[in-house]
């Protein structure tokens, strides 16, 4: 079998995340180091074992692996056809030290949510534009995982359903869930990191999405760019190209636009737009 060896490797930009890795390897074997950020690592395919804190530990399938920082450890193939990764680093600003030793003791979280979140994650941060997305996903991600590395079961997340129930359990705070969408709506072209939102409507993050999603029926990041989309349509049907709207509604690019408008309309811009009379 020839060795294999693919990496694609980019830092987004979305606070905490020091690096996305994704990689697939055959034969390689890492040695003994360190790492001074977390490391979120799922398994796609194949298997990786490892060494942390002098014992050996694995990747059982369907779990998340939380590898701490300034803790030692390496990682090899299980079998001949290697494995494919996908791994986020991340600063202390969203683990802080006190996790560490926890983390030492359980690095493999067997959390079927938790591993689709990171997942999807993943699949947003492959995309430049989708940055509060990614930063509301991130920061439910954190929340479930302290949920792990502390006692007490892990919280289930709004941002899993879409619907009216979405967020049942939680107190929906209507007041602030308010005062949040009147930013997005003012920000509805520029945009607002949601690190900004928490600071501006005084509100920690997690807080933040959950107390929208509770009380609207989806995330904030979805609620943005519905209305950015809904402003879109109004453009196209006045004959104005898919180019020029993208710029006009605060999507990054027209590839951009083209993602989230098929996703919410059923059709790509340049078709709706053709199908105006």
């Amino acid at each position: 079998m020839v060795a294999q060896r693919e990496v694609s490797a980019w830092r987004p930009s979305v606070p905490g995340v020091v690096e996305v890795f994704h990689a697939h390897f055959t034969e390689y074997a890492y040695p003994m180091h360190v790492h001074d950020a977390w490391t979120l690592l799922i398994v796609d395919a194949g298997a990786v074992r490892y060494d942390l804190d002098r014992h050996e530990h694995g990747t059982p399938e369907g779990a998340v692996s939380l590898l701490p920082p300034h803790i030692p450890h390496n990682g090899s193939p299980v079998t001949p056809y290697g494995f494919r990764k996908r791994v986020l680093y991340l600063d202390l600003s969203r683990l802080d030290e006190t996790y560490i030793g926890p983390a030492v003791d359980t690095p493999e979280l067997v959390d079927p949510v938790l591993r689709r979140r990171v997942g999807q994650l993943h699949t947003v941060l492959a995309h430049p534009g989708d940055e509060l997305e990614a930063e509301s996903r991130l920061t439910l991600i954190g929340d479930r995982l302290r949920g792990h590395l502390r006692p007490g079961p892990a919280e289930d997340s709004a941002l899993d359903s879409a619907g009216p129930s979405a967020g049942a359990g939680l107190s929906a705070d209507r007041p602030l869930a308010r005062r949040l969408r009147e930013l997005l709506d003012e920000r509805l072209l520029e945009g607002v990191t949601l690190q900004e939102a928490a600071r501006l409507v005084h509100a920690h993050p997690t807080h933040l999405v959950r107390a929208f999603s509770g009380a609207y029926g989806i995330p904030p990041h979805q609620y943005l760019m519905s209305r950015r989309v809904e402003r879109a349509r109004r453009l196209l049907l006045e004959g104005r190209t898919p180019g020029d709207v993208a710029a006009e509604t605060g999507f990054y690019d027209q590839s951009h636009l083209n993602r989230h408008f098929k996703r919410l309309v059923g059709v790509a811009p340049g078709r709706y737009r053709l199908s105006s009379r």
